[in-house]
């Protein structure tokens, strides 16, 4: 199975080697046909803390390294 890789925003970096990355996407509503935006933040582990906020990163899915973070940053 391929693993899932997002695109988003750095939200916080206040964490020790983690970083909140908020993911926006729209979708056509199935009935109504409106365009809706949805946002969700996720924890992504960043093992050298070179991520600030604000920053533009991309985060894969990984094993899960504590009990909130299950996706690690791949590049900037």
């Amino acid at each position: 199975m391929t693993k899932r890789i997002l695109k988003g925003k750095v939200v916080s970096n206040k964490g020790n080697k983690t970083i909140v990355v908020e993911v926006k996407r729209k979708f056509r509503h199935p009935f109504y046909g409106k365009v809706i935006s949805r946002s969700k933040k996720y924890h992504a582990h960043d093992e050298n803390n070179k991520f600030k906020q604000g920053d533009d990163v991309k985060i894969i899915e990984s094993r899960p390294i504590s009990k909130l973070k299950t996706w690690q940053v791949v590049e900037k």
